[in-house]
Parts: C-alpha cells; sequence; structure tokens
C-alpha cells in the first residue's frame, strides 16, 4: 500500500507518557503518509504527567518514527506547547532536519499561515498553573475509566462512549471556552494579516470559516490523539480534517521493522539518532 504524499500535516495534544495515549493508532497514521513537513503543534510529549514507570513501547516507536521521517527527508516543526513547556528554553534550537520553536508562520501559495499551540489564551495555566496540572490529572483518571468502559462495551457489541466529550458539551461554561477561543484566535489572525490560524491545545478538532468586520480567515484546529484521533492535512493548496476512525488503517501499517524492535533497542536508536543529529 502507497503512502500519501501531503505538503503539511499538523498533529499535537499526542500526550505521550499518559494512559490516554493512542500510540498505535498514531504510528498508523504516521506510516500512512509522506508529508514534506511534519507540524507537532504542541503537547506531544507530556512531560507535566511524565511517569518512569509509564513510558510504554508504543510511546518510543512514536518517536523513533518522528526521528526516521526527519532524517529521510521530512521537515518536522515542534511547536512547545504547556505539557512540553520545559523544551521552551530550547526554542530555536535545530537538529538536523527537526527544529523547536514556540510558533511559525509559513507562506502556503501565498496566504500565510499563523501556527501555535494555544495555551496563551488559557488563564487557568498562565495564572493557576497548579490547578491545570491537577486538572490535567484527573483527566488522564477519566480517560483511564473511559477505556475499561468502552472495553465492555465493545465486547457487548455497542458503540464507544466519551465521558468527556459528555461533560464538555454538558457544562455551558465549557462550551463557552471552546467559543472563545476560536475567537480570540481568529480576531487575532485577521488582524495581523493571517489568512489561516491553525491551534491545538482544546482538543477540539476544527476547520471553520470566521468573519469579523476586518475581514475573514480560516480557523483549524488538530484535535487530538486521546479520543478524536484527528490532524490537519495540506495539499493541492487546501486544507482537510482528517480522521483516523474514517480510514480504517491496520496497526502499524507497513513498518515491520520498528514493529519488530524491541524497548532497549528503540531507547538505543532514539539517543544515538539524537547524537547524530546535534
Amino acid at each position: 500500500m502507497r503512502k500519501r504524499k501531503i505538503d503539511i500535516a499538523v498533529i499535537s495534544d499526542v500526550h505521550l507518557g499518559t494512559f490516554g495515549c493512542q500510540a498505535n493508532e498514531l504510528l498508523s497514521y504516521l506510516n500512512s503518509i509522506a508529508p514534506k513537513k511534519l507540524i507537532l503543534n504542541g503537547d506531544i510529549i507530556d512531560i507535566w504527567q511524565f511517569r518512569k514507570r509509564y513510558f510504554p513501547k508504543a510511546h518510543l516507536q512514536v518517536i523513533k518514527k518522528i526521528i526516521d521521517l526527519s532524517t529521510k527527508g521530512t521537515e518536522v516543526i515542534y511547536i512547545t506547547g504547556n505539557h512540553d513547556e520545559m523544551l521552551r528554553k530550547f526554542s530555536d534550537v535545530e537538529m538536523g532536519n527537526i527544529s523547536i520553536v514556540n510558533k511559525v508562520v509559513l507562506e502556503l501559495d501565498g496566504k500565510k499561515a499563523w501556527i501555535f499551540h494555544g495555551d496563551v489564551f488559557d488563564a487557568s495555566i498562565q495564572h493557576t498553573k497548579w490547578i491545570a496540572k491537577l486538572g490535567g490529572w484527573g483527566y488522564d483518571m477519566l480517560i483511564l475509566l473511559n477505556q475499561g468502559i468502552n472495553y465492555c462495551l465493545v465486547g457487548m457489541g455497542r458503540e464507544k462512549y466519551s465521558l468527556s466529550k459528555k461533560i464538555k458539551n454538558s457544562v455551558k461554561k465549557a462550551v463557552k471556552y471552546v467559543g472563545d477561543f476560536e475567537k480570540v484566535a481568529s480576531d487575532l489572525a485577521i488582524e495581523n494579516g493571517y489568512k489561516y490560524v491553525i491551534c491545538g491545545h482544546i482538543h477540539q478538532p476544527q476547520l471553520v470559516r470566521k468573519v469579523n468586520k476586518n475581514g475573514t480567515c480560516l480557523y483549524l484546529n488538530s484535535g487530538d490523539w486521546i479520543e478524536n484521533l484527528t490532524a490537519l492535512e495540506y495539499s493541492n493548496k487546501k486544507w482537510k480534517l482528517y480522521h483516523y476512525a474514517e480510514d480504517k488503517l491496520s496497526p502499524f501499517y507497513s513498518d515491520d521493522e520498528l514493529k519488530d524492535m524491541n524497548y532497549k533497542d528503540l531507547l538505543a536508536a532514539i539517543t544515538i539518532t539524537g547524537k547524530r543529529t546535534l
């Protein structure tokens, strides 16, 4: 099966190192594409909730796959988020085809795209970080509980159910927050002449035209790889929202070599590659 060639792929909110991360599904997606640029729009590695005792093989495989893409010519741009904010001290560092930045502006067929994680708009993170970290831990536990419930539901032949989506959709403040987030991001983009504004952070995949009295822009959000399993793709001068659930990819796709590597070999390969790129 041939890989899909695309100009840009954007993923965010993977949260490697947490129970909710769907690393196998993300790996299958990465194995199915050949992007010229791969933009990692924040919260890829969850340093906030990092546990030495929990970083499964599949999570290492995702990191190795990203490194492999970079060595084969894909430009990888790592935009820092709030859960991986420790990497901001390395902002503007380049390692081969991999660069770490806080935000990026791209020129796409004559239109400017403003890409950043989005936590700068989140007052709870800016002023009460300990509450945000506590909320992140609670969300991880909710996802773990939800996985158990869905295991039982699938076993009974029923559809999966999302507890967090149900809670978010039933709480007016949460719904309003998402709307406010989109409005602030798009208003700032229009004010600064950007035709595209691309965020992550709120785990709400979106592709929608925003209009105000000053103009218009396309607001995009890459969603997450915990519940929605979504990405943004740019090709042929158009953006589209990719949904893993609609693709029906087989686990690990065609990357048998990566699949067969054990934990120690993966760790060694990542460390050696990292030293070479430096």
